[in-house]
């Protein structure tokens, strides 16, 4: 069905594009670069070391590498299955002893604003222990 002219649909059809395809190629590629290079996952490994705060269980082992790239939910649900507990036990995480993380901080934030001699410390809890 044809439009009439100057209706919407056909003056989006006459509108210029800011950039045409032959035109601005190098920033365009330097753009699907840049997407492609925040696309890929950073192998590297980040030392945490859990503490127990209050009554908490202490785990045999308390030094664990994580990949840096994980959110810190990732963390939260490795400590939960190391120590057993279900979803729906309470778990109370903080980084050194000061403040808890949003679940979707990055390991790798964490890890450069907060590292104490090249670990990440999080310490956990049964009860809320700061605030």
């Amino acid at each position: 069905m044809a439009q009439p002219p100057g209706s919407p649909e056909d003056l989006g059809r006459q509108a210029p594009l800011p950039w045409t395809p032959g035109e601005g190629g190098e920033g365009l590629m330097q753009a699907i670069q840049a997407l492609e290079t925040y696309k890929k996952k950073d192998p590297s490994k980040v030392i945490v070391r859990f503490k127990a705060v209050g009554n908490a269980p202490i785990m045999k082992q308390n030094f664990y590498k994580i990949t840096a790239a994980n959110r810190f939910q990732a963390v939260i649900q490795f400590l939960r299955k190391e120590l057993g507990w279900k979803a729906g036990d309470p778990l109370f995480t903080y980084i050194n002893l000061a403040f808890s993380p949003a679940p979707d901080d990055t390991v790798s934030n964490l890890f450069k604003s907060f590292a104490t001699d090249g670990h990440l410390i999080v310490n956990y809890s049964t009860t809320a222990a700061w605030g």
